[in-house]
């Protein structure tokens, strides 16, 4: 018995996290508006999720602000994490730490902070202080996963471009960045994926008529609303390609690259 424990154990953690998710998927399908009692089959949630003029433009800012801030903020982030790496210790060790408080630090705190700052400088909340926060929280994901990338990078490498003729772009298009491009790539899906989610940041720095999807389901909480089960399911479902493409598409790439090695 004592061998099943460890698989028991991991069955229990994944029934843990996944039921939730297959509960909505499978009453997001539901005839009634009922979310304990399946009725029958029906599309009827998702046609009326398509309708739904504000759900369709919570999501229209959800994924423009999340796409914007994911290459801003990797643009800024790069940069940063390939000039923290040419800095002395002190400066690195400095921004380091900076970088790790906002990340550690609790984000209903960023959230009031920003508030303050947008209203101490006379800013009106809406679609531009909701990106502004979003990058401003995105950069520290984006540059802790760079650094590690490098950390492994010999700095050798950008020398001995610059000695074969190179200009400090080309040295840094053709051969950094090639180097650090898994940290780059993880550092913007992380960076999306932060601020596809957001709810704390976004509900404080948002204006009128400016929603998110985390911010519309928030204000839709109250009433039982099945379309937000249908609009779970799409999420999911797309999440779910982009994680399948983002591990197989590498896969491919690296298996005909070493066929044509062979050949």
């Amino acid at each position: 018995m004592r061998k099943y424990l460890p698989k028991i154990y991991l069955a229990l953690v994944f029934l843990f996290f996944y039921l939730p998710i297959v509960y909505v998927i499978f009453f997001s399908f539901n005839d009634s508006r009922s979310l304990t009692n399946f009725t029958g089959f029906s599309l009827q949630w998702y046609e009326k999720m398509f309708e739904n003029r504000t759900m369709m433009e919570s999501i229209y800012y959800s994924v423009i602000i999340a796409i914007i801030a994911t290459i801003v903020s990797t643009i800024i982030g790069t940069i940063t994490a390939i000039g923290l790496s040419k800095s002395r210790r002190v400066v690195k060790e400095f921004v380091n730490q900076m970088d790790n408080l906002s990340m550690l630090n609790p984000e209903i705190v960023t959230a009031i902070g920003l508030m303050l700052l947008f209203v101490t400088f006379g800013i009106t909340t809406g679609f531009g202080t909701l990106l502004l926060a979003h990058i401003i929280f995105c950069i520290p994901y984006v540059i802790l996963s760079i650094m590690p990338k490098m950390r492994q990078l010999d700095d050798n490498l950008a020398e001995a471009a610059l000695d074969l003729g190179c200009t400090p772009w080309q040295a840094l298009y053709k051969v950094i960045i090639p180097q650090i491009k898994p940290g780059i790539f993880t550092g913007a899906l992380t960076a999306f994926t932060m601020s596809f989610d957001d709810f704390v940041i976004s509900y404080f720095v948002t204006g009128p008529g400016i929603n998110n999807i985390s911010t519309y389901v928030y204000s839709s909480v109250r009433r039982i609303n099945p379309s937000i089960n249908a609009l779970s399911t799409i999420i999911v479902i797309g999440i779910t390609i982009i994680l399948i493409l983002a591990n197989v598409v590498p896969l491919i790439a690296s298996k005909r690259k070493k066929r044509a090695e062979l050949n």
